[in-house]
């Protein structure tokens, strides 16, 4: 089975919604790792959203994953490519587990990311429900965020004009979709983005975020026009 059909195979799975985030009891003998693993998933029963818990327990899953990938049968190493593989398909599987919470965001900018050269409309599909699932603004920061660290700024782009609202939102969505404007080359729509952020919001973090993006839509405007 391909990776992206057995991610798609992972998606499909119904998890009850009881359980999501519990780790499935087990009979082996309970490890530091456990340990922590169950406090990790006990936060993100409590906050889905825990960025830094789910963080710290993808790792977790990641690095179990990778160790017990089958072993090279001539070299008894384990292969690079199985042993991401593996870790990318348990961190898959944990991801849509506690996407399966109606309030967990997050999960599904994680989903996007791992699918996203594979799969881009799902992907994006994806990070279009985890924004229509926050009102504060965080998920949509996060999805483009991830957008341009993958180096598709025209997607965050269009991505937060779908769903920005320069009022009601963090005021770092603003920034990272402003960003994303600029590094598609779209200097006007940076400049439209920043001029709708500072009508709406006097905050000091709107005021301190457009103080920093100011000179990067002026050189980018001067550039264009050069």
């Amino acid at each position: 089975m391909s990776w992206i059909a057995r991610l798609r195979s992972l998606l499909s799975r119904q998890t009850p919604a009881t359980r999501v985030g519990t780790r499935r009891p087990s009979a082996v003998e309970r490890t530091d790792d456990v340990v922590r693993e169950d406090e990790l998933r006990a936060k993100l029963i409590s906050d889905p959203n825990d960025i830094e818990a789910f963080k710290a327990l993808a790792e977790l899953v990641r690095s179990h994953a990778a160790g017990a990938a089958p072993a090279d049968p001539l070299t008894a190493d384990h292969h690079v490519e199985a042993k991401d593989r593996a870790a990318d398909l348990a961190v898959w599987s944990l991801a849509e587990e506690i996407a399966g919470n109606s309030r967990a965001w997050y999960a599904l900018v994680e989903l996007a990311r791992l699918s996203l050269h594979d799969d881009r409309e799902g992907a994006m599909r994806r990070l279009g429900g985890a924004c229509e699932r926050d009102t504060t603004g965080a998920a949509l920061a996060e999805s483009v965020r991830m957008l341009r660290e993958e180096d598709l700024p025209g997607e965050g782009f269009g991505l937060g004009v779908g769903h920005w609202n320069a009022k009601e939102h963090v005021v770092e969505a603003g920034v990272q979709v402003i960003r994303a404007a600029l590094e598609a080359h779209r200097p006007a729509e940076a400049r439209r983005l920043l001029d709708a952020m500072t009508a709406e919001r006097h905050d000091a973090a709107a005021t301190a975020a457009a103080a920093e993006l100011e000179p990067e839509v002026a050189a980018a405007e001067a550039g264009s026009n050069a």
